[in-house]
């Protein structure tokens, strides 16, 4: 990462559990500093805390910034200096984005605009951006905005091209395994107390990455990026009974309750639509998607169209490898916290 050798790294939400990750993969590099921006100052005071107890000799190079990304001032601030950008700020519960929708707006999409500009105005050299498999064909609130956040990616990621600086890029992946709010750790913690776990829907299917490999993602964007592109990493997938099935046998069997699915869930996950996948380069381990490279000039619209449209079939968890139980098994003893948790 001789790249980041002597810059200055910044990550939106970085106090989050990708934060954490990426400082994991980049602490003890030659990288000059990494700048947390957050809003939850305890959160921050909790991070540092953490990293001068674990990482003494490296602490100093991580420095917080209380901000918000709603606030253009705060975000402004922040940035001066700043060579790379990793956005991980956002909100991700599906739920809670189903009831305050206008949260999500103000957070995915204006914050992200926010964001976006304030690099660009400030001569930030990359700008990564994180976003999820629930952007593709969105039924909900929070993939509604995150889908609209990634059009705000590719309109800034154009005007920054035209300006001949910044190349601002966009990633999307699936469900992170054990990151904050997600369902493993819900389901250990019901099994600890005893309790059958709750299952929304056996045949359910998501993708599952774990953190680790969210950073080599964001990695790999950040190296092979042109102006406006989307990457997608290839992922294996498994039911949600699967799922459950594999940490009740390294954690023990209370049951389950099935609940029912939730407000705004799909029965299964897109990572690339039928539209990108028409657009998309094959690059081993994951998939470029290139920017539209349309303009304004709709002219071009009403004499040369385009016939081929769609590809055959988008790039989901229902189509993708799915895992049985011991293969998922196998996925999850991947994540820390899980190895944490048998302990």
């Amino acid at each position: 990462m001789s790249e980041f050798n002597g810059s200055t790294l910044m990550i939106t939400g970085g106090t989050g559990s990708f934060g954490n990750t990426v400082l994991k993969h980049f602490l003890s590099t030659d990288i000059g500093e990494i700048r947390i921006f957050s809003r939850d100052e305890k959160k921050q005071d909790d991070m540092r805390h953490d990293l001068q107890a674990r990482f003494p000799d490296y602490a100093n190079k991580v420095k917080f910034f209380v901000g918000d990304i709603r606030n253009a001032n705060s975000i402004k601030d922040a940035v001066w200096g700043v060579d790379y950008i990793f956005h991980a700020a956002a909100l991700k519960q599906v739920p809670s984005c189903e009831f305050f929708p206008m949260e999500a707006v103000r957070t995915n999409i204006i914050g992200t605009d926010n964001m976006l500009h304030a690099a660009i105005e400030t001569g930030v050299k990359r700008v990564v951006c994180l976003s999820t498999d629930k952007a593709a064909y969105p039924i909900n609130a929070m993939g509604i905005s995150k889908a609209m956040m990634e059009h705000v990616i590719y309109a800034n990621a154009r005007v920054a091209a035209e300006r001949g600086g910044n190349v601002i890029c966009c990633t999307r992946y699936g469900n992170v395994m054990c990151s904050r709010g997600s369902v493993i750790p819900l389901f250990i913690d019901q099994i600890k107390s005893g309790n059958p776990i709750t299952i929304t829907n056996p045949e359910m299917t998501r993708f599952l990455m774990n953190l680790d490999e969210a950073v080599d993602l964001v990695k790999f964007a950040f190296n092979n990026a042109n102006p406006g592109d989307l990457f997608i990493q290839k992922a294996d997938a498994s039911t949600i009974g699967v799922l459950a099935k594999a940490v009740q046998k390294l954690f023990g069997d209370t049951g389950t309750n099935i609940i029912g699915t939730r407000h705004g869930e799909k029965l299964y996950e897109t990572l690339m639509t039928r539209e990108e996948r028409l657009r998309s380069q094959d690059m081993g381990d994951y998939y470029r998607v290139a920017a539209d490279s349309r303009d304004l000039n709709y002219d071009k619209f009403v004499i040369n169209g385009q016939v081929e449209t769609e590809a055959e079939e988008s790039y989901t968890s229902h189509n993708t490898k799915l895992l049985n139980v011991d293969e998922t098994v196998n996925k999850i003893l991947t994540t820390d916290y899980v190895q944490e948790a048998l302990k």
